[in-house]
């Protein structure tokens, strides 16, 4: 059995201000590197045999105050970013609404196709953090693992790996630093996207 633990980084400013935030790479701002260093120091006394990051900066610099804390080095891995916003990026939802999308809301739908322009799709996000995880698993298996990753990514990895339907993915988006844990007995599956196909149109 392979143990993950799926991290999001720290607070950046546009956490602070709801501005979409994807794959534009925003520093933490001192919330962030506080949270950090926080979880660092609580996850001191567990053994973890690899740390593996998202290649943006705030996943990096959240990692490796862990890193540090336990003597061991960052994998970057950009499969691990967030799910690209496309022209979303640097928006508040209401200038979304206004913008492009005036009935949206935060959820889990869009699964099958981008919700913005240029984006990328809920299913595009799983396909590439499962085939991460799976590989992480394979490489490690019967290890602890640290994936220093983004909310909605770690959302998704979560939902499949516990069957949670992909419409409720959102739900299950951490606060910043706060972990989620799942255990893998086996590779993961694909879930059936065409079965979500209706709820995007």
């Amino acid at each position: 059995m392979t143990e993950m633990w799926l991290v999001r980084h720290g607070q950046t400013d546009w956490n602070l201000r709801r501005i979409f935030q994807g794959q534009s790479d925003i520093p933490l701002n001192e919330t962030g590197i506080n949270q950090a260093r926080a979880l660092a120091a609580a996850l001191s006394g567990i053994r973890f045999e690899a740390i593996y990051s998202s290649d943006l900066g705030r996943a990096l610099h959240t990692a490796s105050f862990i890193a540090s804390s336990l003597g061991l080095p960052v994998i970057a891995d950009p499969r691990l970013r967030e799910i690209n916003q496309g022209v979303w990026e640097g928006q508040t939802i209401e200038e979304v609404r206004e913008k492009y999308h005036p009935d949206f809301s935060p959820n889990g739908k869009y699964i099958s196709t981008p919700r913005a322009e240029g984006a990328e799709s809920l299913e595009q996000v799983i396909r590439r953090m499962v085939a991460a995880a799976n590989e992480y698993h394979t490489r490690h298996n019967s290890g602890r693992l640290l994936l220093s990753t983004h909310g909605l990514s770690a959302a998704a990895l979560y939902a499949v790996a516990r069957g949670i339907p992909l419409v409720d993915v959102a739900r299950y988006i951490p606060e910043n630093t706060q972990p989620l844990l799942i255990q893998l007995e086996n590779p993961l599956e694909l879930p059936d996207f065409s079965a979500y196909i209706s709820e995007n149109q």
